[in-house]
Protein backbone atom coordinates (compact mmCIF):
# COMPACT_ATOMS: atom_id res chain seq x y z
CA UNK A 1 0.00 0.00 0.00
CA UNK A 2 1.19 3.49 -0.77
CA UNK A 3 0.91 4.80 2.68
CA UNK A 4 1.66 9.04 3.35
CA UNK A 5 0.53 9.67 6.26
CA UNK A 6 1.28 7.89 9.19
CA UNK A 7 -1.21 8.57 12.21
CA UNK A 8 -0.14 7.43 15.24
CA UNK A 9 -1.12 6.89 18.51
CA UNK A 10 0.58 8.48 21.95
CA UNK A 11 0.12 7.04 25.69
CA UNK A 12 0.97 3.59 25.59
CA UNK A 13 1.98 3.18 21.82
CA UNK A 14 5.26 5.36 21.88
CA UNK A 15 5.08 7.36 25.43
CA UNK A 16 5.33 4.68 28.38
CA UNK A 17 2.16 5.88 30.55
CA UNK A 18 2.66 2.70 33.23
CA UNK A 19 6.15 3.45 33.76
CA UNK A 20 5.33 7.48 33.56
CA UNK A 21 2.37 7.21 35.57
CA UNK A 22 4.42 5.07 38.27
CA UNK A 23 6.72 7.11 38.49
CA UNK A 24 4.49 9.99 38.50
CA UNK A 25 2.31 8.42 41.51
CA UNK A 26 5.88 7.81 44.00
CA UNK A 27 7.13 11.19 44.02
CA UNK A 28 2.95 12.18 44.80
CA UNK A 29 3.18 9.61 47.49
CA UNK A 30 5.98 10.94 48.85
CA UNK A 31 5.37 14.70 48.19
CA UNK A 32 1.65 14.36 50.02
CA UNK A 33 2.54 12.08 52.82
CA UNK A 34 0.00 8.92 51.69
CA UNK A 35 1.62 6.65 53.75
CA UNK A 36 0.93 8.82 56.96
CA UNK A 37 -2.70 9.60 55.34
CA UNK A 38 -3.55 5.97 55.27
CA UNK A 39 -2.68 4.68 51.53
CA UNK A 40 0.12 1.67 53.42
CA UNK A 41 0.57 0.16 50.48
CA UNK A 42 2.45 1.85 47.21
CA UNK A 43 2.20 -1.01 44.66
CA UNK A 44 -1.63 -1.35 45.43
CA UNK A 45 -2.23 2.30 44.94
CA UNK A 46 -0.92 1.95 41.96
CA UNK A 47 -2.56 -0.65 40.56
CA UNK A 48 -6.07 0.11 42.01
CA UNK A 49 -5.20 3.76 39.99
CA UNK A 50 -4.81 2.37 36.82
CA UNK A 51 -7.50 0.24 37.23
CA UNK A 52 -10.16 3.18 38.03
CA UNK A 53 -8.64 5.36 35.50
CA UNK A 54 -9.16 2.79 32.91
CA UNK A 55 -12.50 2.51 33.57
CA UNK A 56 -13.11 6.27 34.17
CA UNK A 57 -11.41 6.58 30.60
CA UNK A 58 -13.85 4.27 28.98
CA UNK A 59 -16.56 6.03 30.97
CA UNK A 60 -15.52 9.67 29.16
CA UNK A 61 -14.94 8.37 25.41
CA UNK A 62 -18.53 7.25 25.80
CA UNK A 63 -20.16 10.35 26.89
CA UNK A 64 -21.03 9.56 30.71
CA UNK A 65 -18.32 11.69 32.47
CA UNK A 66 -16.86 14.93 31.89
CA UNK A 67 -12.84 15.79 31.65
CA UNK A 68 -13.05 17.63 35.27
CA UNK A 69 -14.69 14.63 37.01
CA UNK A 70 -12.19 11.94 35.40
CA UNK A 71 -9.12 14.21 36.97
CA UNK A 72 -9.96 13.84 40.45
CA UNK A 73 -12.29 10.85 40.55
CA UNK A 74 -9.49 8.35 39.68
CA UNK A 75 -7.50 9.77 42.59
CA UNK A 76 -11.19 9.57 44.59
CA UNK A 77 -11.96 5.66 44.21
CA UNK A 78 -8.17 5.16 44.87
CA UNK A 79 -8.39 6.76 48.13
CA UNK A 80 -11.68 4.75 48.74
CA UNK A 81 -9.95 1.56 48.57
CA UNK A 82 -8.02 2.41 51.18
CA UNK A 83 -10.52 3.71 53.36
CA UNK A 84 -10.28 7.58 52.64
CA UNK A 85 -13.31 9.76 51.74
CA UNK A 86 -10.97 12.48 51.90
CA UNK A 87 -12.24 14.80 48.63
CA UNK A 88 -9.96 17.96 49.19
CA UNK A 89 -6.96 15.40 49.58
CA UNK A 90 -8.21 13.70 45.79
CA UNK A 91 -8.77 16.82 43.69
CA UNK A 92 -5.10 18.00 45.16
CA UNK A 93 -3.70 14.62 43.80
CA UNK A 94 -5.36 15.61 40.83
CA UNK A 95 -4.00 18.91 40.32
CA UNK A 96 -0.47 17.71 41.28
CA UNK A 97 -0.22 14.55 39.22
CA UNK A 98 -0.83 16.63 35.81
CA UNK A 99 1.13 19.01 36.33
CA UNK A 100 4.49 16.48 37.02
CA UNK A 101 3.00 13.97 34.54
CA UNK A 102 3.99 15.47 31.53
CA UNK A 103 7.72 16.49 32.43
CA UNK A 104 8.53 12.38 32.59
CA UNK A 105 10.56 11.04 29.56
CA UNK A 106 10.28 7.23 29.17
CA UNK A 107 9.41 5.93 25.83
CA UNK A 108 9.03 2.47 24.72
CA UNK A 109 12.45 0.92 23.18
CA UNK A 110 13.51 2.24 19.88
CA UNK A 111 10.41 5.37 19.51
CA UNK A 112 13.44 7.47 18.18
CA UNK A 113 14.83 5.04 16.24
CA UNK A 114 11.53 4.35 14.38
CA UNK A 115 10.80 7.94 14.04
CA UNK A 116 13.73 8.86 12.44
CA UNK A 117 13.80 5.44 10.20
CA UNK A 118 10.40 6.76 9.25
CA UNK A 119 10.95 10.49 8.65
CA UNK A 120 14.35 9.82 6.85
CA UNK A 121 11.84 8.02 4.24
CA UNK A 122 9.47 11.27 3.70
CA UNK A 123 6.44 9.72 5.60
CA UNK A 124 4.41 12.34 6.95
CA UNK A 125 4.10 11.48 10.65
CA UNK A 126 0.93 12.59 12.42
CA UNK A 127 -0.70 12.00 16.01
CA UNK A 128 -4.37 11.46 17.16
CA UNK A 129 -4.71 11.26 20.77
CA UNK A 130 -7.49 11.10 23.28
CA UNK A 131 -5.27 12.92 26.00
CA UNK A 132 -5.78 16.44 27.02
CA UNK A 133 -4.11 19.14 24.79
CA UNK A 134 -1.94 20.66 27.17
CA UNK A 135 -0.70 17.60 28.64
CA UNK A 136 -0.13 16.20 25.64
CA UNK A 137 2.22 19.00 24.18
CA UNK A 138 4.09 18.47 27.03
CA UNK A 139 4.86 15.25 26.99
CA UNK A 140 5.78 15.66 23.45
CA UNK A 141 8.61 18.33 24.31
CA UNK A 142 9.72 16.90 27.33
CA UNK A 143 10.69 13.63 25.43
CA UNK A 144 11.79 15.02 22.87
CA UNK A 145 9.44 13.93 20.29
CA UNK A 146 7.50 16.64 19.15
CA UNK A 147 9.74 17.54 15.88
CA UNK A 148 8.85 14.90 14.41
CA UNK A 149 4.81 15.36 14.08
CA UNK A 150 3.30 17.33 11.28
CA UNK A 151 0.13 17.68 13.17
CA UNK A 152 -1.31 16.53 16.80
CA UNK A 153 -4.80 16.03 16.63
CA UNK A 154 -6.25 15.73 20.23
CA UNK A 155 -10.20 14.80 21.31
CA UNK A 156 -9.76 18.49 22.58
CA UNK A 157 -8.85 20.72 19.69
CA UNK A 158 -11.27 18.32 17.40
CA UNK A 159 -14.28 17.51 19.96
CA UNK A 160 -14.65 13.98 19.21
CA UNK A 161 -12.58 11.05 20.64
CA UNK A 162 -11.49 7.32 19.34
CA UNK A 163 -13.28 5.52 18.35
CA UNK A 164 -15.25 7.79 16.63
CA UNK A 165 -14.74 8.22 13.01
CA UNK A 166 -15.15 12.44 13.48
CA UNK A 167 -11.61 12.79 15.30
CA UNK A 168 -10.31 10.96 12.01
CA UNK A 169 -12.02 13.21 9.87
CA UNK A 170 -11.06 16.20 11.71
CA UNK A 171 -7.30 14.72 11.15
CA UNK A 172 -7.77 14.32 7.37
CA UNK A 173 -8.69 17.93 6.83
CA UNK A 174 -6.07 19.00 8.91
CA UNK A 175 -3.56 17.41 7.54
CA UNK A 176 -4.76 16.84 3.66
CA UNK A 177 -4.67 13.30 4.17
CA UNK A 178 -6.67 10.92 2.44
CA UNK A 179 -8.01 7.57 3.77
CA UNK A 180 -6.68 5.35 1.07
CA UNK A 181 -3.11 6.65 1.54
CA UNK A 182 -3.47 6.84 6.09
CA UNK A 183 -2.93 4.10 8.36
CA UNK A 184 -3.31 4.12 11.98
CA UNK A 185 -0.69 3.10 14.74
CA UNK A 186 -1.81 2.57 17.63
CA UNK A 187 -2.21 0.05 21.05
CA UNK A 188 -5.72 -0.21 22.06
CA UNK A 189 -8.43 -2.47 19.90
CA UNK A 190 -11.48 -1.23 20.91
CA UNK A 191 -9.72 2.63 20.60
CA UNK A 192 -7.20 2.90 17.72
CA UNK A 193 -8.22 -0.26 15.80
CA UNK A 194 -11.73 0.20 16.07
CA UNK A 195 -11.42 3.95 15.44
CA UNK A 196 -9.66 3.37 12.25
CA UNK A 197 -11.87 0.87 10.85
CA UNK A 198 -14.52 3.15 11.22
CA UNK A 199 -12.98 5.77 9.44
CA UNK A 200 -11.93 3.60 6.61
CA UNK A 201 -8.06 3.35 7.22
CA UNK A 202 -5.70 0.24 7.47
CA UNK A 203 -4.07 -0.09 11.21
CA UNK A 204 -0.87 -1.06 12.79
CA UNK A 205 -1.78 -2.62 16.13
CA UNK A 206 1.15 -2.36 18.39
CA UNK A 207 1.13 -4.93 21.13
CA UNK A 208 4.07 -4.24 23.64
CA UNK A 209 2.46 -6.40 25.92
CA UNK A 210 2.01 -9.98 23.99
CA UNK A 211 -1.36 -9.83 25.15
CA UNK A 212 -4.47 -12.00 22.82
CA UNK A 213 -6.35 -9.94 21.79
CA UNK A 214 -9.98 -10.83 20.19
CA UNK A 215 -10.46 -8.41 17.43
CA UNK A 216 -13.03 -5.76 17.16
CA UNK A 217 -16.30 -6.87 15.48
CA UNK A 218 -13.89 -9.91 13.70
CA UNK A 219 -11.95 -8.41 12.26
CA UNK A 220 -8.28 -8.50 13.11
CA UNK A 221 -6.00 -5.59 12.29
CA UNK A 222 -4.55 -4.91 8.86
CA UNK A 223 -1.55 -5.49 10.51
CA UNK A 224 -0.04 -6.70 14.38
CA UNK A 225 3.78 -5.47 15.93
CA UNK A 226 5.28 -6.61 19.07
CA UNK A 227 8.14 -4.04 19.02
CA UNK A 228 8.34 -0.95 16.99
CA UNK A 229 11.24 -1.98 15.14
CA UNK A 230 8.90 -4.42 13.34
CA UNK A 231 7.31 -1.61 11.89
CA UNK A 232 10.12 -1.40 9.76
CA UNK A 233 8.72 -4.10 8.03
CA UNK A 234 5.30 -2.47 7.16
CA UNK A 235 6.82 0.70 6.11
Amino acid sequence: MPYRHLFFDLDHTLWDFEANSKQTLQELYLSLALKEKGVDDFDRFHRQYLLHNDKLWERYRNGYIRVDELRWKRMWLTLLDFKIGDEQLARQMGVVFLDLLPTRKILFPYTLEILNYLTEKKYRLHLITNGFEKTQFSKLKNSGIDHYFDAVITSEGSNSLKPHKEIFEYAFKQTGALPEESIMIGDTVDVDILGAQNAGIDQVHVNHINKEIIPVNGVPPTYTVFHLQELESIF
